[in-house]
């Protein structure tokens, strides 16, 4: 007999993945913990590089993050690289992360025709799967309505995605800065449509919505040349690049300037290389974690300076 659900229902799991993040960065402050076992990262650390190393610097830096950090992301080429026994090490490590109800982001950057990305539901949001995360990361190019159904199935299950917009990678600006020649958007940018696509499903939503972006911290000398304006999005916006990849509270103050909590800062490698003592590892998280917070306050006080003085 097929579940009835209240459309009251429907809307609080529609809604749950932000809520709850909402509440873990109020709680524990904007900073995401990234995962990433890098080959380096595992002999420095005097670990196997192999499936076991993988999971055994997984689960040191969820203990480093728990309690310090808004979430953590697992990175899954690292993982994959190993095959069947990296997948195993990543379902264990996921368990482990929901054993301590640390919120999680498999960054896997899967995209593709709306047939062929279905599973993906099986694999990730739904009760019993393997992999169950609370989000994941999407690439839009096969285009950003391609998503729909996957977005939905998060959606409808609890949780979360965050869809690839302005990334930190140099190269991507020509192709996220090209202007769209037809569609809803034309004359936009390709970085615009997959914003303003992403906000659809956020439209309505009291607080923060589930559909986030991923805008890295070093895109501050091109934001403009996007046409996407962070501040105008009420979803969670997922930023990579500060720290190891240069940004700095500066980039953060420039890139996100008039937001409202809702930037979430991964990151990795600036904490991992403190590793592998625990204590280590967790007083580099506290400290980065205080300079991403007072950073990304900074941004938020900027933008409510700007719009007073229009006001004025």
């Amino acid at each position: 007999m097929a579940e009835t659900v209240s459309s009251e229902e429907i809307q609080m799991r529609r809604s749950d993945f932000g809520l709850r993040l909402k509440n873990s960065m109020d709680k524990y402050g904007p900073l995401c913990v990234g995962i990433d076992p890098h080959r380096k990262l595992l002999t420095d650390w005097g670990y196997n590089v192999d499936a076991d190393g993988a999971e055994l610097f997984a689960m040191r830096m969820l203990q480093a993050a728990n309690g310090r950090a808004a979430a953590v992301k697992f990175q899954v080429p690292m993982f994959e690289r190993y095959g069947s026994k990296g997948f195993a090490a990543l379902e264990r490590v996921l368990y482990a992360a929901r054993q301590m109800e640390i919120i999680t982001i498999v960054d896997c950057l899967h995209g593709g025709l709306p047939t062929t990305i279905s599973a993906i539901a099986d694999a990730y949001f739904k009760p019993g799967a393997p992999m169950l995360a609370d989000a994941i990361t999407l690439l839009p190019y096969y285009g950003a309505r391609s998503l729909q159904g996957v977005i939905n199935d998060a959606l409808n299950n609890s949780r979360g995605v965050f869809v690839a917009s302005l990334t930190s990678n140099q190269e991507g600006a020509s192709m996220q800065t090209a202007i769209r020649q037809s569609g809803e958007y034309k004359g936009k940018t390709v970085a615009y449509g997959i914003a303003s696509t992403a906000q659809k499903f956020n439209k309505g939503i009291n607080g923060m919505g589930s559909v986030g972006l991923i805008i890295g911290a070093t895109i501050g000398q091109w934001i403009d040349d996007s046409g996407v304006d962070p501040a105008k999005f009420t979803g969670p916006i997922l930023s990579p690049g500060y720290g190891w990849q240069g940004a700095e509270a500066k980039d953060l103050r420039t890139v996100f300037k008039g937001t409202k909590g809702n930037v979430l800062v991964t990151v990795s490698r600036f904490i991992a290389a403190h590793g592998p003592d625990i204590a280590s590892l967790s007083q580099a998280t506290e400290a980065i974690a205080l300079d991403v917070r007072q950073a990304l306050m900074e941004a938020t006080q900027e933008g409510i300076d700007e719009t007073e003085d229009d006001a004025e």
